[in-house]
């Protein structure tokens, strides 16, 4: 598990920094709004790696809700900055240019992130954490997210359609207010299994996620 944290962390500080630096020569709400994703899985995995932190089963519990309510929080700060700034797009606030660093790190995060995704979702099953299989799910996310951008961004460069990074935009704030509400009830998971924090492969089925 902390393998994958640590690959979470690296690989999202370095997608945080190219697409907000990328977004904002460009312009780009879409882009910077993928990378302010970015920085919420960092804060996320962090907020895992936290809770595992724990030296005994009990505080790893303790703070499983704690760290839910960061990823939410998260969520839901991210879903208001995008909104705001790409309805200030659509108004004529300012056109997105184009940007081929962004295509490209969109197009390598749609390739990387579902594998990612699936090993800590194996993980998280196996340790029976809630959180655990949040941070796979904003992972996941990341490639819908990678999807929506990558077509926003080529309908741009393409056919010159400056309202699509704005729209893309919108769609990740859409997904991103969807995905805090999830963590905040901790749907993400079953709720923690007896012994499943022991690493006795306690992945139960109580709300039918976890299997």
């Amino acid at each position: 598990m902390r393998f994958l944290v640590a690959a979470t962390i690296t690989y999202n500080v370095v997608e945080a920094v190219v697409a907000i630096s990328a977004g904002a020569v460009a312009s780009s709400g879409a882009l910077v709004a993928f990378g302010l994703d970015s920085v919420i899985e960092v804060a996320s995995a962090a907020a895992v790696a936290w809770q595992f932190a724990g030296r005994s089963p009990e505080v790893v519990a303790q703070r499983e809700q704690r760290a839910l309510r960061i990823t939410a929080v998260s969520f839901f700060a991210l879903a208001v900055y995008v909104s705001v700034d790409a309805t200030r797009g659509l108004v004529g606030g300012g056109e997105a240019g184009h940007s081929v660093p962004g295509l490209v790190l969109a197009a390598l995060s749609l390739a990387v992130m579902p594998f990612l995704s699936c090993a800590q979702r194996r993980a998280g099953r196996e340790l029976g954490s809630a959180s655990a299989v949040a941070d796979s799910k904003q992972t996941l996310l990341c490639t819908y997210l990678s999807a929506v951008l990558l077509v926003g961004l080529a309908v741009n460069a393409l056919l010159g359609w400056a309202w699509a990074d704005p729209i893309a935009a919108l769609v990740i704030a859409g997904v991103a207010v969807k995905e805090g509400r999830d963590a905040w009830r901790g749907d993400a998971c079953c709720p923690i299994p007896p012994g499943g924090l022991a690493g006795t492969g306690g992945g139960g089925d109580g709300r039918g996620c976890c299997s």
